[in-house]
């Protein structure tokens, strides 16, 4: 019965999701605190009542109850038990249950962290979310049942896909998802204003905070997303332009200008507009990620298999929330007023040049992404749109934007001076100048984009440590009160520091690794060797192997390096026995932020084996340098400022008494 209880629980979360719908907007245009006081209750009863649902589902994963069809067809009572945990959401139904259980938590965390929010305002929001919340519980009761039955029950499961046996998919979907559904707290706050008519600073300074959290964990996630694949699927790259990938890609776009235009709009009233349409098509972007993977429109590694029915109730989900919110934002924008005043040549022209940009490079992957599919539908004719396309119009959107960037924070606000700027980022000039001419020498001349891209990369990194430099004052007065400065600066500037040299760390990486990797593919014997980056790498021969639910042939080699010997490496093709499904494990050796990377191909006829061999200098960085944004952001988080928040806004005379008795 515990399943049932499951069903339960999630119709029930269906019923509280629309009583939170309704009651709270009826009260805000009433001006009835009892009514608008429905909200923060309805939506904590239906995290309550959604988190039932979904323990109950992980329950049945982790005893491997079997008479329920998503655990049959995606656990086995062999796995290890983290799979089993991961493979709740390694499916569509599970995945749409990870969804709305993380929706239904940030529309608890609004209930609970909105006690400074005006009565109207908060009610709106939450209402907005419960409108979110109806459609995909409503989606996933009628298209995406998690708890259906299958009698007799089954002796064993089909088990997990192989491909998602791994640490990196038990972090991934949960890290996308916190980004993905984050930007709903965003939406709903933009739909609201838009309804009452009022945005303005304090507005601004609500939606920051939510803006950030999503924005971090989604960078998680594409940097989780990335690596997993990197080392999980055989292939070497660490990016593939694949239109699921673009479908994560496209909201963290968005939802960086949208971090930005908000700081104008707190700081200076400006830019009001902007903000509230980009955190309309920020969570727009995540919606549109959800239809690309499970409509059944795209084929990919990462999109689950779905019917038609499915795709077309998300796709109805989309018009509805997405047009929607931009025919209200067209009703509404014209009454906005323009805000603060400001040069061309100041900070809020740096962030509205960064947001212009970020707005382009969207629409550009948007293109790139959809354009094939609609060619088909349209004409029938296939087409590619590939690295190549991506590369070039994506990098070169990106070029004049890494410049930027250094100079955003050293800019004053409202008019600012250009050359002075430019005089302050000497050091960092000079860092890249130096590099440049550095990799120049011991590359012999090198590719001259690659050296120029690495010096950029160098300039990112030192610039975004001078604005920290010069605000701390070091050089000018004693370093122990350089140091007291620093630390005293609000959280805020210290994590935009980060995040900025975290840019400037992934930029070094995505360089050095693309221009100057080395790639064998070979076939080899017991005893062969073959060179790459320095290092010499010995095949020894190949073992059988046996893990909990598959066997594996196992490929072990001896890396050496001017006749030092620097251990082994093993790299394996694995069987999963349930599915008879062949993976490859690559066998990865780090040395500082460079990996020396193996996988197995094809058994030749003659005893050989394929083998691809790859040195990857500076590869590490890559990610290292999205922790290192993500570590900004979380600083940023801590800001006392974003906590505590902006005041309420004083109530209108005649709504004074409910919205105090809401409070």
């Amino acid at each position: 019965m515990i399943i049932e209880f499951g069903l339960y629980a999630l119709v029930l979360s269906l019923a509280t999701a629309i009583v939170l719908s309704v009651l709270p907007i009826l009260g805000a245009r009433r001006g009835d605190a009892n009514l608008m006081a429905v909200a923060p209750v309805a939506a904590l009863a239906q995290f309550a009542l959604v988190t039932i649902a979904f323990g109950i589902l992980m329950h049945a994963h982790l005893v491997s109850d079997f008479s329920v069809v998503n655990v049959w067809q995606n656990s086995h009572s062999l796995i290890p038990t983290l799979y089993k945990v991961s493979g709740v959401w390694g499916n569509h139904e599970g995945s749409m249950m990870l969804w709305l259980f993380i929706l239904s938590l940030f529309t608890a965390l609004v209930a609970i962290f909105g006690g400074n929010l005006p009565a109207t305002l908060k009610a709106n929001v939450l209402a907005v979310q419960g409108w979110i919340s109806s459609a995909f519980i409503l989606f996933i009761v009628l298209t995406s049942n998690p708890f259906l039955r299958i009698s007799p029950p089954p002796p064993e499961g089909r088990d997990l896909n192989p491909v998602l046996q791994d640490v990196g998919l038990a972090i991934h979907p949960p890290l996308l998802y916190l980004g993905y559904v984050g930007f709903s707290v965003c939406f709903s706050f933009a739909v609201a204003a838009l309804m009452e008519g009022r945005i303005d600073a304090a507005w601004a300074r609500w939606v920051r905070p939510w803006a950030l959290a999503a924005w971090t964990f989604l960078t998680a996630g594409i940097a989780m997303g990335s690596y997993w694949a990197y080392y999980e699927l055989g292939w070497g790259g660490w990016w593939f332009w694949d239109p699921v990938e673009n479908a994560s890609f496209m909201p963290w776009l968005a939802g960086t200008a949208l971090l930005h235009s908000a700081l104008v709009m707190e700081k200076r009233e400006a830019l009001k507009i902007w903000t509230v349409l980009l955190a309309i098509l920020t969570f727009s972007l995540s919606l549109l990620g959800t239809f690309l993977v499970r409509s059944g429109v795209l084929t990919s590694v990462h999109a689950f298999a779905s019917d038609p029915s499915r795709g077309v109730f998300i796709l109805a989900i989309l018009v509805i929330f997405i047009g929607g919110a931009l025919t209200l934002f067209a009703l509404r924008a014209g009454s906005l007023t323009a805000g603060g005043l400001f040069a061309p040549v100041s900070r809020e022209g740096a962030l509205v040049l960064n947001n212009l940009i970020l707005t382009v490079s969207t629409a550009t992957v948007l293109i790139g992404t959809l354009y094939p599919m609609a060619l088909e539908s349209l004409t029938g004719e296939k087409i590619s749109v590939g690295a190549p396309f991506f590369n070039l119009t994506f990098g070169l959107l990106m070029l004049p934007l890494l410049l930027a960037v250094p100079f955003g924070p050293l800019l004053a606000w409202k008019r600012a001076d250009l050359l002075g700027a430019a005089q302050r980022l000497f050091f960092a000039v000079a860092a890249g100048f130096i590099i440049a001419i550095a990799i120049w020498y011991f590359e012999n001349g090198g590719p001259v984009l690659a050296v120029l891209g690495m010096a950029l990369a160098f300039y990112l990194m030192v610039g975004a440590l001078t604005d920290l430099w010069l605000r701390g004052g070091f050089g000018k007065v004693p370093f122990s009160t350089a140091l007291r400065r620093l630390t005293g600066l609000p959280r805020s500037a210290i994590g935009t520091g980060f995040a900025h040299f975290g840019l400037g760390v992934s930029v070094l990486g995505i360089i050095a690794v693309s221009s100057f990797q080395t790639e064998n593919v070979l076939e080899m014997k017991p005893g062969q060797t073959v060179e790459a980056g320095g290092y010499v790498l010995k095949f020894e021969g190949m073992q059988r192997g046996q893990g909990p639910n598959f066997t594996e042939d196992r490929g072990s080699f001896s890396l050496s390096k001017a006749d030092s010997s620097l251990g082994t490496i093993s790299s394996s093709k694995r069987v999963y026995m349930a599915r008879q499904m062949p993976t490859t494990e690559a066998g990865i050796r780090t040395f500082g932020v460079s990996q020396f990377y193996v996988a197995l191909g094809d058994v030749m006829p003659d005893g050989g084996i394929v083998v691809r061999v790859w040195w990857k200098p500076f590869i590490v960085c890559i990610w290292f340098g999205a922790l290192i944004m993500m570590f900004g952001g979380f600083i940023s988080l801590s800001d006392r400022r974003l906590r505590v928040g902006a005041p309420a806004r004083r109530a209108r005379k005649v709504a004074a008494p409910a919205l105090e008795a809401a409070e």
